[in-house]
């Protein structure tokens, strides 16, 4: 089967879904399957573009299979809603016009419909092609509750992109259960979702030494790291978590350390250097090679949502952290599937959204216990082996992909 992948990350960008596809179209080439993907050039967290991809239109290039086609993109704000517009409108004219004489049997798009419309739009509704919508967070649902979306027209707009491509795809993918509300509320039935998790490389990332180059370079070999490694943006809520510094202020071996960027990377380390906190660390985006030893270094790691950010997010950071065997501290909505996988796990302890008291609490429990925190740290290990590989992930979307061509065939 030759696939199409829209989607506006693909490594070497450093968005949490670019390695996610990349995993996957390189397992569904390895196959027996042709990929094609058309894609943004480099551009997260910061929405300015890398060098190395600037000066023309079009990047072509075969990577372990799979053929990549990224597509120009203006070096904007991307903490900016109007000018991350404006890349998603660069993305999709040029996606559309330099893919329009692709060949191939069906579609995979990942959501938001905000950024991949026009080109779902020719390459599924028009060419009349099979097609997996691929959800990682409900819109217009979670641009509401984060503040992004406040006018009514705008949440109107994003909901009809959403809806329109939702309702025209023939199975869509979601990665939680806690999705199906909001997918039902855009007028699609459970029997359309397809629950497929999300993957993560379990050869890349696994249980190593505390002892390594990372973390003997910022000097957190003896400090108890609470580690928060990922986009530093607005869905987090990571201002408790610097509450939570002070509230553990005297306890001298402890050290949170932020690594990534992201929207609101900048005024979160102003409000830390507001408050003198000494126990508080902020350390630039690592390279993907580095995430071993970024994730090793920690003695827990945390995942963290505002309220009612949970329901329609399972941040895939959750399953890097299982992989590398080190617990997990969840901070948020008891109802949400990252609640749910990480009881089902036993990865992790859990305490409700915005609640820098429970956090501190936690901690300090999984401080105080080694053996609770190995234990956890396995538990999440052997679960992401049995559940969460690219090759299961990729057997998944094959059998979406079936059921959409048979669904389209039989219109």
């Amino acid at each position: 089967m030759h696939i199409l992948l829209i989607g506006a990350l693909y490594e070497p960008d450093l968005g949490p879904s670019a390695p996610l596809f990349t995993m996957l179209c390189q397992a569904l080439t390895e196959r027996g399957n042709q990929v094609t993907v058309l894609t943004m050039i480099p551009h997260y967290p910061t929405g300015q573009t890398s060098p190395k991809y600037r000066g023309k239109m079009v990047w072509r290039s075969i990577e372990s299979g799979v053929e990549v086609i990224r597509i120009w993109l203006p070096s904007l704000q991307r903490s900016h809603l109007p000018q991350r517009l404006i890349q998603f409108l660069s993305y999709q004219f040029g996606a559309t016009l330099v893919g329009r004489n692709l060949k191939y049997d069906a579609v995979i798009a990942v959501n938001p419909a905000l950024s991949v419309w026009l080109p779902f739009a020719y390459f599924v509704v028009l060419k009349k092609k099979p097609a997996v919508f691929s959800i990682h967070d409900v819109y217009p649902d979670v641009g509401i509750t984060l503040g992004i979306f406040r006018h009514k027209l705008v949440i109107k707009a994003v909901g009809g992109l959403e809806r329109y491509c939702l309702h025209h795809a023939d199975v869509v993918r979601i990665l939680s259960d806690s999705f199906r509300p909001g997918i039902r509320n855009l007028g699609i039935p459970d029997t359309k979702m397809n629950l497929v998790y999300d993957w993560v490389d379990i050869n890349l990332i696994y249980p190593m030494s505390k002892d390594n180059h990372f973390s003997r370079t910022y000097q957190l070999n003896d400090k108890f790291v609470v580690l928060y490694a990922g986009n530093i943006g607005l869905s987090q809520g990571l201002e408790h978590v610097l509450t939570v510094a002070e509230i553990l202020a005297e306890q001298k071996d402890i050290i949170f350390v932020f690594v990534g960027d992201g929207a609101g990377r900048e005024s979160l380390q102003a409000q830390a250097e507001k408050m003198k906190r000494r126990n508080v660390i902020f350390i630039p985006f690592q390279p993907r090679e580095k995430l071993p030893e970024v994730l090793a270094s920690a003695d827990l790691s945390l995942v963290i949502l505002r309220r009612g950010i949970g329901t329609a997010s399972l941040p895939s950071k959750t399953f890097s952290i299982m992989a590398s065997g080190r617990p997990i501290l969840a901070s948020v909505d008891e109802e949400s599937e990252t609640n749910k996988l990480i009881q089902r796990a036993g990865a992790g302890l859990c305490t409700g959204p915005e609640d820098p008291i429970k956090l501190a609490e936690s901690i300090m429990t999984l401080k105080n216990n080694d053996e609770l925190c190995r234990d956890l740290g396995r538990n999440g290990r052997v679960w992401v082996e049995q559940h969460h590989s690219p090759k299961s992930a990729a057997l998944e979307f094959e059998k979406m992909l079936a059921e959409a061509r048979f669904s389209k065939n039989h219109q």
